[in-house]
């Protein structure tokens, strides 16, 4: 099992970004797909997640209006809208695959994690 999360970048604050998150290696239309971010000094601390189907989504508070999760099931990937960055949300993002259809906070109810792909939002 494989994800692998890209399009982070360099950003003003105000712009936006859309993360995307590639699977392989497992059927995840029985799975929850969730974003997390590190940023520094920080912990790392769930942003969004989704029911593979789109059926259910669930957000981080300080993130909800500004993100958008959905998924491709065709393609299998997941993205993340990211609009009206702030300089608070330059960190780590990583994507994971969750042990169940789940859509949880937790990152121990992820058993599968991509490598991150940074993002940087200037002020």
């Amino acid at each position: 099992v494989q994800l692998q999360a890209f399009g982070g970048g360099f950003v003003q604050a105000g712009n936006s970004l859309r993360l995307t998150c590639a699977a392989s290696g497992r059927t995840f239309s029985n799975y929850a797909v969730g974003w997390f971010r590190q940023g520094p000094g920080r912990e790392r601390e769930f942003v969004a997640a989704i029911r593979w189907n789109g059926v259910s989504a669930n957000y981080a508070e300080s993130v909800k209006g500004r993100f958008t999760i959905s998924s491709d099931n065709a393609k299998n990937m997941v993205y993340l809208q990211m609009n009206s960055l702030k300089p608070v949300d330059t960190a780590v993002y990583y994507c994971a695959s969750a042990t169940t259809s789940y859509v949880s906070r937790g990152p121990s109810n992820y058993d599968y994690w991509g490598q991150g792909t940074l993002v940087t939002v200037s002020s």
